[in-house]
């Protein structure tokens, strides 16, 4: 029987460390659960021979959102039917096949058995249940609609997975476009130009300028592919050092809100993101200021978190929200009308579930219509360049036939 090393902690809370028998991770964290232990860590032992373990399950460990989705989903249908909360985890938790999530739920399920909130049994684990997840969670229990805070929840993750796909449907198609070309024109370069090269050096004819072009750049792909894949790797490395920095962070934010073509589109999901996650938390409880702190941090975009902090400090003041927000391009004018209209009136939840359902609409219909541009232009762009080739190879042939046909 497979041996599993674990850590965890025992009811005085000092930790342990050890290594159990057991048929997969989640038995083995069935019996140390049975012998009054809290798990953290259980992981396979690996063998004598030095081996890598092939699984690692781990509490608190990020899962898909597409697992958490279902989980409040459920959740929100149990404790709708009446279940009692603790009973729902534990039915959860023996049926959730991902691991990692099964011992973050064992982790809950003890807490709250112990006493302990149910949102600040999830704030344990900030990788699995986000900063809007936790507050709302703890909004429904001070406001005892727990269910209905639940049902929100799995709604704003079903909305934000849809926008989230059709994002990933308008970045396909081009990546996997461009990198077809790439591979096209990079097996042409590598094997075909070169035979044709050989042939045009012992025939001893003056090559044109853009096939003297077309050679050189083959000879530098075959000859010093070492140094065009170490320029690759640096760039990549030196993407990652810039992006993590102030200024870089900064700068590729505004980059994808004003880049040409897709900017419309980022910013369109950007505004979309912001009013649902916002309308979502006032409707479910969560003060404004606290809203508005929880936006600006899940905003994934330094810009509008800076011009979501400048509303919350506007409105602390007991300022309007919507002026700070009309000062700063991001938000349309619209937006910002709307926001105000919904501050005056009282149903500023309502009128910000409208503005997201529409840039929803409006963000499906811009997918359609890059899908439908991009896909001509890149088979124009691939045209182009495989034709560019043909057309440098072909010179040298054209060249002497015509001195062959002078000649006759």
């Amino acid at each position: 029987m497979p041996k599993f090393l674990y850590t965890a902690k025992g009811a005085d809370g000092k930790p342990k460390k050890g290594n159990i028998s057991a048929v997969n991770p989640t038995e083995a964290a069935i019996e140390l659960k049975k012998q009054g232990l809290r798990v953290l860590t259980v992981k396979p032992v690996s063998d004598k021979k030095g081996g890598f373990a092939l699984f690692k399950a781990k509490a608190g460990s990020a899962i898909k959102a597409d697992d958490l989705m279902v989980f409040t989903r459920q959740l929100s249908t149990m404790i709708g039917s009446g279940i009692p909360l603790l009973e729902s985890l534990e039915i959860l938790q023996e049926q959730t096949e991902n691991e990692s999530f099964k011992l973050t739920l064992g982790g809950v399920v003890e807490k709250v058995r112990g006493g302990s909130d149910f949102s600040e049994s999830l704030e344990a684990y900030p990788k699995v249940f986000a900063r809007i997840y936790v507050s709302m969670i703890r909004a429904g229990e001070a406001g005892g609609q727990l269910d209905a805070i639940l049902i929100r929840l799995a709604e704003y993750q079903e909305s934000s997975q849809a926008l989230r796909r059709e994002i990933k449907s308008a970045m396909t198609y081009p990546v996997i476009s461009l990198a077809m070309i790439f591979l096209i024109v990079g097996g042409l370069m590598i094997f075909i130009v070169p035979k044709f090269k050989t042939i045009f050096t012992s025939m001893g004819i003056t090559l044109p300028l853009p096939t003297q072009i077309l050679m050189a750049t083959s000879d530098a792909l075959q000859n010093y592919w070492y140094l065009w894949g170490g320029a690759m790797v640096g760039l990549f490395f030196a993407y990652g050092a810039f992006k993590k920095t102030k200024t870089g962070t900064r700068a590729l934010d505004w980059l994808s809100l004003n880049a040409p073509v897709f900017g419309d589109l980022f910013t369109k999901v950007a505004i979309s993101r912001f009013c649902r996650t916002f309308a979502t938390l006032i409707k479910s409880g969560v003060p404004i200021l606290g809203a508005l702190e929880i936006v600006a941090s899940t905003s994934g975009n330094v810009l509008i978190e800076d011009t979501v902090n400048a509303a919350k400090e506007s409105v602390r003041k007991g300022e309007t929200l919507s002026a700070p927000l009309a000062q700063n391009k991001i938000f349309p004018p619209m937006v910002t009308k709307m926001i105000g209209i919904g501050e005056k009136s009282g149903a500023l939840e309502a009128l910000l579930g409208k503005i997201s359902d529409f840039y929803d609409q409006q963000v499906k219909a811009a997918v359609e219509s890059l899908t439908s541009m991009i896909e001509p232009l890149l088979i124009g762009v691939m045209g182009a360049v495989v034709g560019g080739i043909v057309l440098a190879v072909f010179l040298p042939i054209f060249k002497i036939q015509s001195a062959v046909t002078g000649k006759k």
